[in-house]
């Protein structure tokens, strides 16, 4: 799991992103960022809506196996945004790790979050 001080959630924290910040979109999710330079460490969100999927149980799946491969890439990003990443496809709960990863991977890369 993400550490306490790399999560952020609460309608105001998420809503600031929403509003002002950069997105990039890839076919199973959007990643909005936004530089926060009262912070010297990157923030994140993993957004499941429940249009995507109706049972709690697979959207916290989701969001655990998201936040586990941000963990991993963390070392490697900026230290100073705030990222929310929404997911808008069910098929992340089947999608093998690697796919998933090399997607996820791909989007922080445009995203110039690395």
């Amino acid at each position: 799991m993400l550490q306490q001080c790399n999560r952020f959630h609460g309608h105001g924290s998420l809503k600031f992103v929403y509003k002002n910040g950069q997105a990039v979109r890839s076919s199973i999710a959007t990643i909005k960022y936004v530089k926060n330079p009262y912070r010297n460490h990157s923030r994140f969100a993993v957004v499941v809506s429940k249009k995507v999927l109706k049972s709690a149980v697979r959207r916290n799946r989701i969001r655990r196996r998201v936040y586990e491969i941000i963990r991993l890439e963390l070392p490697n990003m900026k230290n100073d945004q705030d990222v929310a990443v929404i997911i808008f496809s069910a098929e992340v709960l089947s999608m093998p790790h690697k796919d998933l990863k090399q997607t996820n991977k791909e989007s922080f890369l445009s995203s110039s979050t690395v």
